[in-house]
């Protein structure tokens, strides 16, 4: 077996267990995330630390969905010493603390299914162009009650609106206590409020580097889940349960940053954009449906992407409206970014992150000029305006989504062959399992029909 231990330094070990002393530490939960955005984790005691620091933990991949065939299914964890943090979002666990991982082979490389090394993969990418990505993901949620045993049951919290006060809206409770739970792991909160539909909530928390956000918002997905048990509720990421009503997203703002400055912004510019931003923006609508399977990974996803509902379902750019796919907010120098307005809370965030950012920088590298910005609502145009400004109607379906993903060969590059195959075929059978069921909708629209 080759050992990692060059990749982690004394000095970072020795902190880590200054840490661990200092919070009284007994166990560690090792976290690493499945290729469809699912947290896993090993726990450790401490007297197994040096071990893990060393990259000797050895796990089973051939048990992980997409990961390794069970012939080659050994693999280890790498943990990543920047991530240390003790658990304070369970009261009941004192002494716990948690540390992303990256899954390695037993050859000492970085195993190309892990979806934190394909993220690094990109960022290396923009590295060597100068930039760094900087991500900045919007978190919505919705409340349900839950049942004697504490299992979900489809009855949401509240009948609140957009920006109610309590006691309206009845999760604010829960809503400040994530906010107090976010802030103890170093999160830097910019608002929070109660959504449009019944029962949804919304919270922003700072920019930060791409990868640095990601394991972010693995960890906002269980503090949220978790104080919302603590309060006898269930949180859901659920993008559209209720027809009529909003859905959830998971608007992901962007920047390039070079030489410490946001690459993103011109003062000379009519819209503040630079030309780099341009090409960017060209870049994520040329591969916008190709993207869409891994921003929009579930059945359930297409149901939000509908006229009316503040959410896109045309491939064009505005600076002044939400109808459009991507988004460009009113900003500061410092500010200027790039909102990409259809992922939603489901998706992977690493490859999310990964995939806006190859898109992103083919656009750059290739001088991809988006067509024109559309600051009208797109809702209302005629299919002759539409035209005009070149709009491209979005996937509005899994299946569709899938077949323009295995058609990007950027794609393919960006996740690697292995992570894209074992992701199509995964999800090409979670679409042919919903398209056997037979759904109430039909059964009311049909039975008496016929």
């Amino acid at each position: 077996m080759m050992l990692l231990t060059e990749l982690q330094p004394d000095s970072k070990k020795q902190l880590i267990w200054e840490k661990v002393k200092e919070n009284q530490i007994q166990f560690i939960r090792l976290q690493f995330t499945d290729i469809f955005g699912f947290a896993k984790n090993v726990a450790i005691t401490t007297d197994e630390l040096d071990k893990a620091l060393n990259g000797e933990l050895m796990f089973d991949g051939s048990s992980i969905d997409g990961f390794a065939r069970i012939e080659e299914s050994d693999m280890y964890l790498m943990p990543d010493p920047d991530t240390f943090q003790p658990i304070t979002w369970r009261p009941d666990e004192k002494g716990v603390a948690y540390m992303f991982c990256d899954v390695y082979t037993t050859d000492g490389k970085p195993f190309e299914g892990c979806p934190r090394n394909i993220l690094k993969r990109a960022l290396n990418e923009a590295k060597e162009m100068g930039y760094t990505l900087n991500v900045g993901p919007e978190g919505e949620f919705f409340l349900f009650y839950t049942d004697e045993k504490g299992r979900p049951v489809f009855d949401i919290h509240d009948d609140a609106g957009y920006f109610d006060l309590s006691p309206v809206d009845k999760g604010e409770d829960a809503r400040r206590d994530i906010i107090l739970t976010m802030r103890k792991l170093g999160f830097s909160i910019e608002a929070s409020h109660h959504e449009v539909a019944p029962g949804q909530h919304e919270v922003d928390f700072k920019y930060d580097e791409a990868l640095r956000m990601a394991d972010k918002w693995m960890i906002f997905k269980q503090i949220v889940k978790n104080i919302a048990q603590a309060h006898g509720l269930y949180a859901s990421f659920i993008p559209k349960p209720f027809s009529g009503q909003n859905g959830n997203a998971m608007h992901c703002n962007q920047s390039l940053v070079k030489d410490g400055i946001n690459a993103f912004f011109d003062e000379n510019d009519e819209r503040g954009l630079s030309e780099a931003a341009h090409y960017y923006i060209g870049g994520l609508l040329t591969h916008a449906k190709g993207m869409a399977a891994i921003c929009n990974p579930t059945i359930n996803s297409y149901k939000r992407l509908l006229p009316g509902y503040e959410a896109p379902t045309n491939i064009a750019w505005s600076a002044s409206n939400r109808s459009a796919l991507i988004r460009i907010p009113i900003g500061t120098q410092k500010s200027t970014r790039i909102e990409l307005r259809n992922p939603d809370p489901t998706a992977n965030p690493y490859l999310v992150f990964a995939v806006m950012l190859k898109a992103g920088l083919e656009g750059i590298k290739k001088k991809m000029t988006p067509p024109p910005a559309v600051d009208k609502n797109i809702y209302d145009m005629n299919s002759a305006e539409r035209n005009d400004y070149q709009i491209q109607r979005f996937p509005r379906s899994l299946q569709e989504a899938l077949d323009h993903m295995e058609q990007d060969p950027l794609m393919k590059e960006t996740l690697g062959e292995h992570t894209f195959y074992s992701y199509l075929n995964a999800k090409r059978k979670e679409w042919e399992e919903y398209a056997e069921e037979v759904h109430t909708w039909e059964i009311r629209r049909y039975l008496k029909q016929y």
